[in-house]
């Protein structure tokens, strides 16, 4: 089975790296109470805002079908040039009373928009760049969205003359960072085909590692910048230098490539040397026994791969609106949480609400990076674990959690916090391969873009509600003060994610004869491994091998 080569890793390091800053709308939280003052809004008008960047994901499906036909490196550009004219206009005009609320909304959802063509390249690359290797592939690119909200948090911190005007501040990185990532990693934004034969296991090993101390750094500036007197400048340098580590990998397996050739060129000299009949009698037997091996194992594969379903056939399936409302009462539930956030800490009193949002990240970085870790030993194991199933065992402590903020106590705040972030995280991750899974990868751009418009759909919603009741209880200000807030949220949000639950469990037990099951090549990938080791080595194949 052919591994990722250099060009391939590289492709991971640059979607990790746009995955990193695609999360603009993230750090709403730490300045909407600012720009609701700023521009004399209602917490419900605050809301649809919030709503707005979602709305984008409504039209996000044109991305999927742009990458059909477009270069993925010009999807991104795309992507990122509806961000920089959404908050840079915002940016430019804040303080103008021209800049009026409707002028916000579009330009908000304009931004949310190309949000979705960006994550569409990033899905895209890893699916198509790592074949059997895609899930821990996406799990890991996806996993750095959760740092968003922190990296952007920092950077403000950090940056000298930008804490004058919070608003201002965050709207300037929303529109200009996602660009300057874009202009530095479009030249890797490329499908190569898989053709190298060395094993990448190692190449993954050490970018859990890499990743791991990145979400450990992430943590310790969101909890200790404060206790330990951190400097936010400090933390943003080793922050940066760990997001910029992962591009050793690529840069060693070119090196380990160059080395390869070398030695295949004096291989094929000494071949040369002995004979070319025996040459070509070598090479007959060696085709002969691949030949006969692969025509065994296919003959072995019985299971059908999964109904590759698109366009309006995908509306018409009971599994895709299980999917779709399950997703909604789950994961863009606590999405919803996250984007009122700030309300929810100013409401109880909170000073440091930047801290509170870069813990939600932080644990909603190592949520996604779930998934990647199961995927992997799983694979190794020779099985695969079905997403829905994962989904399902999610839900229910995100359930726990939001009854858990139902006690006043700053504890419980954050506790939940850490647990609706985490959740949050790795049901959002677990989504893309889901969607390969129930409903095929060759139309998985549009498909996967139709299923995310349950956010705007349940940010709508959920949002709506909970800005209702808050505003009920500021009795005509704009502000609400005390635990009572959203009391009453609380209880239908963690309700409502409880039918989630029940919900996903439904469809798991409907899809469980195909999910988690693993493609007919990779299963196949032993067998014709030990048979390298037969033809390459002439030795029998090891105890080791045959558990392989």
């Amino acid at each position: 089975m052919p591994s990722p080569s250099s060009a391939h890793w590289l492709s991971l390091v640059g979607s990790i790296w746009l995955q990193t800053i695609n999360g603009p709308n993230s750090d709403f939280p730490v300045y909407s109470s600012q720009l609701k003052d700023l521009k004399h809004i209602s917490q419900v008008q605050l809301n649809f805002l919030a709503f707005a960047s979602d709305a984008g994901k409504l039209f996000g499906w044109f991305s999927g079908v742009a990458a059909l036909y477009l270069p993925l490196w010009l999807v991104a550009f795309i992507g990122a040039a509806f961000g920089l004219v959404g908050y840079g206009v915002q940016y430019l005009f804040l303080d103008s009373a021209g800049l009026r609320y409707w002028h916000l909304f579009v330009l908000t959802s304009l931004a949310g928009n190309g949000i979705c063509w960006i994550n569409t390249v990033c899905y895209l690359l890893c699916i198509r760049n790592f074949g059997s290797s895609s899930r821990v592939a996406v799990s890991l690119a996806t996993s750095y969205l959760g740092l968003s909200a922190k990296v952007y948090t920092s950077l403000a911190d950090s940056i000298p003359g930008l804490a004058n005007s919070k608003a201002k501040t965050y709207l300037l990185l929303n529109a200009v960072v996602p660009m300057l990532v874009t202009v530095v990693v479009a030249p890797s934004l490329r499908v190569v085909d898989l053709k190298s034969e060395a094993s990448t296991d190692a190449a993954f090993l050490v970018m859990f590692a890499i990743t791991l101390a990145t979400g450990a750094c992430a943590v310790v500036g969101s909890i200790g910048s404060t206790s330990n007197g951190l400097s936010s400048r400090e933390h943003m340098i080793s922050l940066s230098v760990l997001l910029a580590t992962p591009i050793l990998i690529p840069l060693a397996l070119r090196v380990r490539e160059s080395m390869n050739k070398i030695w295949e060129t004096k291989r094929e000299n000494r071949i040369y040397d002995l004979g070319t009949d025996e040459a070509e009698a070598m090479d007959t037997v060696v085709a002969i026994d691949v030949a006969d091996v692969e025509s065994k194992e296919g003959d072995s594969v019985t299971e059908k791969p999964q109904e590759e379903v698109g366009g309006l056939q995908l509306l018409r399936k009971p599994d895709f609106w299980l999917y779709f409302f399950s997703y909604m009462f789950s994961g863009t539930l606590g999405l919803v949480f996250l984007n009122n956030l700030g309300q929810i800490a100013e409401s109880r009193r909170l000073g440091q609400i930047s801290t509170l949002v870069s813990l939600s990240s932080s644990f909603g970085f190592f949520g996604r990076l779930l998934p990647s870790f199961l995927d992997y030993y799983s694979a190794k194991s020779g099985y695969s674990i079905s997403r829905t199933a994962s989904m399902a065992s999610l839900m229910a402590p995100m359930s726990g959690a939001f009854f858990l903020l139902l006690n006043t106590s700053d504890f419980f705040l954050y506790l939940s916090t850490a647990i609706i972030g985490t959740c949050t995280g790795a049901i959002t991750s677990v989504a893309v391969s889901a969607t390969s899974e129930l409903f095929g990868t060759k139309n998985f751009g549009v498909n996967h873009n139709v299923v995310v418009t349950n956010i705007p759909v349940g940010s709508l919603c959920f949002g709506y509600f909970a800005a209702y009741l808050y505003q009920r209880g500021a009795r005509g200000s704009h502000r609400c003060i005390g635990a009572g807030c959203y009391q009453e949220t609380f209880v239908v949000w963690g309700s409502t994610c409880a039918v989630g639950t029940l919900l996903c469990t439904v469809l798991y037990a409907r899809s469980r004869s195909f999910a988690g099951r693993l493609p007919a090549a990779a299963a196949r990938t032993p067998c014709l491994a030990r048979l390298a080791n037969l033809v390459g080595g002439n030795k029998a194949p090891e105890v080791s091998d045959l558990r392989a």
